[in-house]
């Protein structure tokens, strides 16, 4: 007869927090659901696993397991919630260099616009913005899905600089209009902010020359 008894290597023996192993996926997407919601709600700092747990109906200990730190929380969070701004990569690579610009700063405000893809991106923005450590997560993702491969498309000795300082204007224009809340920028029509914006994200892309060496 097969020894049961908790502690004791049985069926009960399961350490407290571990997923139980016909657990599907919905248990971490559950976690990672509630993480991004605190993220978004409270920033990086006074998000903790705890709360997370909490607000996903679990364990902390079962967030350490599928995650580990709160870094790695977020990073997971964000990962996923950047999806959509992957977008923008795509928007530059679809057509010509020639006019990248707009369908660049379209495919942004489109996301900002969108009530669904907005929240997300505030979490990712305010964390980076108040925490060291939301902000070098934050920088992986865009160096390395973003802006890297815009600037391999583009034919300058700056390609980098290039996609930076563009993903720089619409992010600028981002804070301004969607976190800080700044009027007229605040209210004004998007298709106006689009239409002044775009030229200047071209440009920066693909005009004004090469800086001095």
């Amino acid at each position: 007869m097969t020894d049961t008894t908790p502690g004791q290597g049985g069926v009960g023996s399961r350490r407290r927090g571990r997923p139980p192993r016909t657990d599907s996926g919905g248990t971490r997407d559950r976690i990672l659901n509630a993480a991004r919601e605190e993220f978004s709600e409270r920033g990086y700092d006074k998000t903790s696993v705890r709360g997370i747990a909490k607000a996903a109906g679990v364990d902390s200990a079962l967030v350490h397991h599928y995650f580990g730190t709160k870094e790695q929380v977020f990073e997971a969070a964000v990962e996923v919630a950047f999806a959509p701004a992957l977008k923008v990569r795509d928007a530059v690579l679809q057509g010509p260099l020639d006019d990248a610009g707009e369908r660049m700063t379209r495919t942004i405000f489109g996301l900002w616009e969108n009530p669904v893809t907005r929240k997300p991106l505030l979490a990712i923005v305010r964390s980076a913005v108040n925490n060291e450590a939301a902000a070098a997560v934050f920088r992986r993702l865009v160096s390395a899905q973003l802006l890297r491969r815009i600037a391999d498309e583009i034919d300058a000795p700056d390609a980098q600089l290039r996609a930076e300082l563009a993903a720089a204007q619409l992010v600028g224009v981002a804070m301004m209009r969607y976190v800080i809340k700044i009027e007229p920028i605040a209210s004004a029509d998007v298709e106006q902010i689009i239409t002044r914006v775009a030229p200047v994200v071209q440009g920066h892309l693909t005009g004004w020359g090469a800086p001095d060496s």
